[in-house]
């Protein structure tokens, strides 16, 4: 699969990928036209995209003309993969001495990270130290540590050609990225930019992904993801989504979208529209969308046929004591029904005639198995309602255990990816594909993603939406992809989270913290600054020596990253504080207001119950910011200033794991929504739908409904930091 083009924000580009691409002869047309903030993606000549730097650099590592980059055995890869996800640390500023630290002791015995041969690890960590800049060069000159500049250097005299012109043209001022070692580095030691490497980069080299997926063929690999359009796509589901992607980009294979829709009791097209829309969301390539109920006729001849082999049964068996009969393993009188009894009930199952409507076609496997899910499971029930896709066409449906063994061996599929909640259904799976006489579908589990305080299944999901106790299946309570990306997450930050756990087997609960971790690690270096003061009992302070005239001055929105733009900032003579922070004040203290200077409070003025009502002060301009306790955001009193409504939100549910039967109306959180009045800085009226900043001292909101008029407020959406506590007061 060739590459036709890596795209990226001209503010943030991909180094790393770069220079794998660069150091393994891959050809890579670059576009940097990309809005800020983008994460990088690579687009393949037949039209496929590959999202999120490590994919980026295993792909490249896989399709390289340099063996080993990917790791030499299943362990290193193991080991490279590890290494992949600590190198987004190094540009988190106040955790880059520490990863300094712990890089320098790991390669006090190595000369590379993984193995012995320079890996794409070597090429993420050496790019993200030199995407640094300055930082990292005036450490180099120092010799703090020794180790790490070894290895680094190391690196850099053996391909000082292309990584001089790299760091030259994506770091600039940042830093020059030459090391003192590269002058005495000889021109054989480099080699072309696109050319090969030296010979300590080649070894054999097998990826990972071969051991994963059994039999697996590179360029054959078929994946499908389906999902059942009951709902919208949650983040359960995105794992499911993102696995199959994953594979199918190792293996240069493809990924099928079908929609399980089997049961029109709870489907619709308003699902399956919003499904693709966040499939769309989260960047999966897939070859094409099908239906299950494409295969309906196939379906019925297929169950006909098993009538007729003696391999399914047409049973009339009240549903609740089949259950039971399942359980005890006791056969039912229908079993030993000639093959014309049950052809002739078939057709009353067609038809959905009072008769049809007792019964229901099982498959004839093994009432004793001690794997329950294989005694005679239930093939067909007859549901007398419209489809939402092909009418009222039929008047029975085929069951998922049914008709996807069925669907995934026609449609070529390879490997079935499915959570491991499904592991004692797997041998019915085989066994129906056997007695069907179909091709034998690979199944590869992977653990299903659990996280605390939420609820994942559609039909609990349901009842939140129809009791209105939520917007919405895109409220931003609700783990939906939509409800997470409204409250302000980046879909590079979700695939980070989902990658980072690989195809693991291992249940797990995972904590939300991490996920909001991650993305705040994306955004915060991008995302604008701005103010806001909480509208109730807030307080005015009059600066006696204040400008008579108000000002404007133009300042940055991000004091480090020129991409956000600029805003004004207006000063007068009055100023409004927040309540909260005048409390904090005592007459004669010197504090800092942001983005002006010191002041010093003369006078503090209170009602009659002791609530503050109004500050008096002058300015002390020349005074140090850094000897002050307080630093305090304001407001001009102008009538610029822009209403709005800063909205938090809560967990549905109180409990952080629901027990086997628990009841989830028992945990329901009774408080969980938020909303706060405030008036916020001028420059706001400008915010965009679904633009994410910062309002300095209170955190990072989304913009949910941007400025319409005055009356109207502008709504900012709480997005959690990983830090902050959860529970509304």
């Amino acid at each position: 699969m060739e590459i036709a083009q890596l795209s990226f924000a001209a503010d943030s580009p991909p180094l790393s990928v770069i220079a794998a691409a660069k150091l393994a002869g891959v050809p890579l047309p670059l576009d940097s036209s990309l809005p800020s903030g983008s994460p990088p993606f690579l687009l393949c000549s037949n039209g496929r995209k590959l999202l999120g730097t490590s994919v980026l650099l295993r792909h490249i590592g896989s399709v390289s003309k340099t063996q080993g980059l990917c790791g030499s055995a299943e362990s290193e890869s193991s080991e490279i993969d590890k290494w992949l996800d600590y190198s987004p640390i190094l540009s988190s500023g106040s955790e880059f001495e520490n990863a300094c630290k712990y890089l320098d002791e790991y390669l006090e015995k190595r000369t590379f990270l993984v193995g012995h041969s320079l890996t794409i690890a070597d090429i993420a960590i050496w790019s993200g130290l030199a995407g640094v800049g300055l930082r990292w060069e005036s450490l180099r000159k120092s010799k703090k540590y020794q180790n790490l500049v070894r290895w680094f250097n190391s690196i850099y005299s053996e391909y000082n050609d292309f990584l001089d012109a790299i760091i030259t043209t994506y770091v600039g001022k940042k830093g020059s990225g030459k090391a003192a070692a590269a002058k005495q580095a000889s021109s054989n030691q480099s080699k072309s930019v696109n050319g090969d490497v030296s010979d300590k980069g080649k070894g054999s080299s097998k990826s990972s992904a071969e051991v994963d997926l059994p039999d697996a063929e590179f360029g054959k690999v078929c994946l499908r993801f389906a999902p059942e359009p009951s709902g919208y796509l949650h983040i359960g589901h995105s794992k499911a989504a993102l696995m199959n992607q994953y594979f199918a980009q190792r293996y240069q294979g493809k990924v099928i979208v079908r929609f399980d829709d089997t049961n029109p009791a709870k489907e619709s097209n308003e699902f399956v529209d919003n499904i693709l829309k966040d499939i769309e969301t989260l960047g999966i390539q897939y070859d094409r969308v099908t239906y299950t109920s494409d295969y309906f006729p196939q379906l019925m001849e297929m169950a006909e046929k098993l009538i007729r082999e003696g391999k399914a049964y047409v049973d009339d068996t009240p549903r609740e004591e089949m259950q039971k009969m399942r359980m005890d393993g006791v056969e039912s009188k229908c079993r030993s029904n000639s093959v014309e009894e049950n052809l002739k009930l078939w057709k009353e199952m067609i038809k959905a005639s009072d008769r049809g409507l007792q019964c229901c076609l099982r498959g004839k496997l093994d009432m004793q198995d001690p794997n329950k899910s294989c005694r005679d499971p239930v093939y067909y029930r007859c549901h007398p309602m419209a489809h939402h896709r092909i009418g009222a066409k039929y008047k029975l449906y085929p069951t998922y255990d049914f008709a996807c063994p069925f669907v995934d061996s026609i449609e070529g599929i390879t490997h079935a990816l499915r959570s491991s909640e499904y592991h004692d259904r797997n041998a019915q799976y085989y066994r129906i594909q056997e007695d069907m006489g179909l091709r034998k579908v690979h199944i590869y589990e992977f653990s299903r993603l659990n996280m605390v305080y939420t609820l994942l299944s559609k039909r609990k999901l349901l009842w939140f939406v129809q009791n209105g106790k939520v917007d919405g299946w895109d409220d931003p309570r609700f783990p939906t992809v939509q409800g997470i990306v409204r409250r302000g997450l980046k879909i590079e930050a979700l695939i980070q989270f989902i990658l980072e756990q690989g195809a693991s087997k291992n249940l797990n609960l995972m904590e939300w913290d991490k996920l909001w971790s991650i993305n705040k690690r994306i955004i915060d270096p991008v995302c604008p600054r701005h103010t806001a003061v909480v509208e109730e009992r807030r307080v005015l302070l009059h600066l006696v020596d204040g400008p008579e005239t108000p000002f404007v001055r133009i300042i940055p929105r991000h004091k480090k990253y020129e991409g956000a733009g600029e805003k004004a900032t207006t000063y007068t003579k009055k100023i409004w504080l927040e309540h909260a922070d005048a409390e904090c004040i005592s007459v004669n203290e010197e504090m800092t207001l942001m983005d002006w200077g010191n002041a010093i409070v003369k006078g503090i003025e209170k009602d009659e119950d002791g609530n503050i009502t109004q500050l008096t002060g002058v300015l002390h301009l020349e005074g140090s910011v850094k000897t002050t306790k307080l630093k305090l955001t304001w407001l001009p009193e102008t009538n610029e200033l822009v209403n709005l409504s800063l909205v938090e939100f809560d967990y549905l549910i109180s409990k952080k794991k629901l027990e086997e039967g628990e009841d989830f109306l028992d945990v329901l959180n009774p408080c969980t929504k938020k909303v706060t009045a405030a008036l916020g800085d001028s420059n706001m009226r400008n915010l965009k739908h679904g633009e994410n900043i910062q309002l300095e001292r209170k955190g990072y909101f989304r913009c949910d409904v941007p400025f319409i008029r005055p009356s109207k407020p502008i709504v900012l959406i709480a997005i959690p930091d990983g830090r902050q506590q959860s529970v509304l007061k």
